[in-house]
């Protein structure tokens, strides 16, 4: 396996990105198992940004919900239904959702207290159906913006 570079913690959050996008696609291209390249990558995440929680719920199409996959964090809800918080709400609308405040979001599930923002992405498989969902919160308001969403979208495009 390729050796990780460190992020520069002075680096622009777009250029964290370039080096992140670099290096997650040198760890995915040289494996084929989901799981273990969503685990690579949501230790990526967490070692380039630190944030609160990072992790995937895997779609499970015979008990229609949202079942948690590899994450970095503190405990997390196992199970989240379709349509239900931020992640049920990416996993029906197939659309990225940033959550500046998540006590102000009428539906979203608090798995912890301490998270305060989050941004959730579909991640689709080749078909282009929605196999999972990427979440990533924050222990602080408004963390997530348009750039995250671009270069998360592009990461979580590495697992077609």
């Amino acid at each position: 396996m390729q050796a990780i570079t460190p992020v520069n913690p002075s680096a622009d959050k777009a250029e964290k990105y370039e080096l992140l996008l670099k290096q997650a696609e040198a760890i995915v291209s040289s494996e084929s198992d989901l799981i273990a390249n969503m685990a690579n990558l949501t230790a990526l995440l967490k070692d380039s940004f630190n944030w609160f929680w990072i992790g995937f719920y895997r779609v499970d199409t015979e008990s229609n919900q949202l079942v948690l996959a590899p994450f970095q964090g503190p405990l997390a809800c196992t199970r989240i239904n379709h349509g239900k918080g931020v992640c049920g709400e990416v996993w029906a609308t197939g659309k990225t959702q940033i959550v500046d405040d998540v006590n102000a979001h009428p539906n979203h599930i608090a798995c912890s207290s301490l998270s305060q923002s989050e941004i959730v992405v579909p991640v689709r498989d080749k078909a282009g159906e929605i196999i999972a969902v990427l979440d990533i919160d924050s222990d602080q308001l408004a963390t997530f913006d348009e750039v995250d969403a671009e270069y998360l979208q592009q990461l979580v495009e590495l697992l077609r």
